[in-house]
């Protein structure tokens, strides 16, 4: 049975590649859900089901990542699948159903949100007459819309290539030449289906020597880092978790951040320096998703590697989304992956974004089932209004530099130098100017400000 929903017709935007020539509008799309009924995923170390999404929520994901390369939607469903077929996956009648829409329609392209066989996708196409594309070549999509550094570009494309390689078809070469561009609604263009598994091999080849280049120039950043003692703080999260806005908050940077599936890709880095004066690193990362492609896992480890690297981990989560504990786990399995314990309190922190759009009687019971006896409590902020930061900013503090210290210092004159600095580096609670000239000063520090505090005074004393 499937459950169809109106699409938004009035969908405007650019098409996803542009082929040099004046383009007509967005290419016409429709989204097939398949919500299998037997289909049940169990976690892969504790073979344990994994928490399931509801047929709305993966409706909603589906649209919102066909709208992210400005599809035109003409059409999308959730279908109920009791027996997948080897085939098409989707029943004959159901199949031949879509094809009626996708004739009436005129659509170009139809999004499964499934992972698709190669064969399922190549009869499908020949069903419906149009160009399938299934969840991973959907997602491989929007980030070949999205890099744009030279080593997101090369990963990105790594990725396609090493995902073309089993789905090579001549039977779409017209949209190909019309469309043109390095990603899935454009193709590779090319005629000789054998010529053409050599040519991307040689490309994949040649990619990987890129990119090995590349994580040698990041690995040589990262060890002139690592020389200037700054520690890292990296944030992750599933995509549209608000991410990219915290960054901003935090940094005053001016990231891209819309309310939109993966609007930034490449990574971002960002010194910035704590209340109390502590230098930090920022790094803003992808967005994870459900079912993100292992082609994209590989491709992207060398940009992943700035969250293995990092001395804090921020997960970042949308608590106003009501799959928000399926999309923590796709997280935290996919930080796993890449060898970040989420159970790790002493690294990891769990921070709570968007509470401004939850009311009190729903924020206060969250937190309150958020509260975990061996987990240190959640962080609830809004990135937007700004509720929380400073809990935020203090609690990175306190991981990076250590509880605030009570000290009280004496400033000779000739001292004085050091005076805006400690306004800077620490929370000074008073100040008296003594006769001789001196300044005695009370403040808090943190621990390692404070080792800094009585380096400087000491080298002073010295000369």
């Amino acid at each position: 049975m499937a459950r169809e929903k109106d699409a938004d017709r009035g969908v405007r935007g650019k098409p996803a590649h542009n082929s040099g020539t004046e383009a007509t509008g967005p290419t016409r799309a429709v989204v097939i859900v398949p919500v299998l009924t037997r289909h049940q995923r169990n976690d892969d170390e504790t073979n344990r089901p994994r928490l399931t999404r509801s047929a709305d929520a993966r409706h909603d994901e589906a649209v919102g990542l066909a709208r992210a390369i400005n599809l035109d939607l003409i059409h999308t469903a959730v279908v109920t699948v009791n027996d997948p077929r080897p085939a098409t996956l989707l029943g004959s009648g159901k199949v031949a159903e879509f094809a009626e829409i996708v004739k009436e329609g005129h659509a170009e392209v139809v999004i499964v949100d499934h992972p698709l066989t190669p064969v399922q996708q190549r009869n499908l196409e020949k069903e419906m007459n149009a160009k399938v594309l299934d969840r991973t070549g959907l997602i491989l999509e929007i980030f070949g819309e999205r890099a744009r550094t030279k080593e997101g570009t090369l990963q990105v494309e790594l990725a396609h290539l090493n995902y073309q390689k089993g789905r090579l078809v001549r039977s779409w070469t017209h949209l190909e030449r019309q469309r043109g561009g390095a990603g899935f609604l454009g193709g590779p263009g090319e005629t000789q289906i054998e010529s053409d598994r050599r040519q991307l091999q040689e490309k994949i080849i040649k990619l990987k020597h890129e990119l090995e280049t590349v994580r040698r120039t990041r690995d040589l950043h990262r060890a002139k880092r690592k020389k200037v003692p700054f520690p890292v703080v990296g944030i992750v999260g599933y995509t549209n978790a608000g991410k990219s806005t915290l960054f901003n908050r935090l940094t005053g940077a001016d990231v891209l951040a819309e309310d939109m599936l993966f609007a930034t890709l490449d990574p971002t880095l960002r010194r910035v320096r704590l209340p109390h004066g502590t230098p930090i690193i920022l790094s803003d990362t992808v967005g994870f998703i459900s079912d993100l492609p292992t082609h994209l896992v590989a491709a992207f480890r060398a940009t992943l590697e700035e969250v293995v690297e990092a001395d804090l981990v921020i997960h970042l989560r949308d608590i106003s989304d009501p799959d928000t504990a399926a999309q923590a786990e796709d997280v935290e399995r996919i930080l796993a992956d890449l060898g970040v314990d989420a159970g790790d309190a002493k690294r990891v922190v769990e921070v709570w974004n968007k509470v401004d759009l939850l009311d009190d009687g729903n924020r206060e019971r969250l937190l309150a089932d958020g509260t975990d006896a061996n987990k240190a409590p959640p962080i609830a902020i809004s990135a937007v209004t700004g509720e929380g930061i400073d809990a935020l900013k203090a609690l990175i503090e306190t991981r990076m530099s250590g509880e605030l210290e009570e000290l009280t210092v004496t400033i000779e004159p000739a001292q004085f130098g050091l005076v805006d600095w400690l306004y800077r580096n620490g929370d000074v609670v008073s100040r008296v100017d003594n006769e001789d000239g001196s300044a005695t000063i009370a403040l808090k520090a943190t621990h390692s400000a404070r080792h800094e505090i009585e380096s400087r005074l000491h080298r002073k004393n010295r000369q």
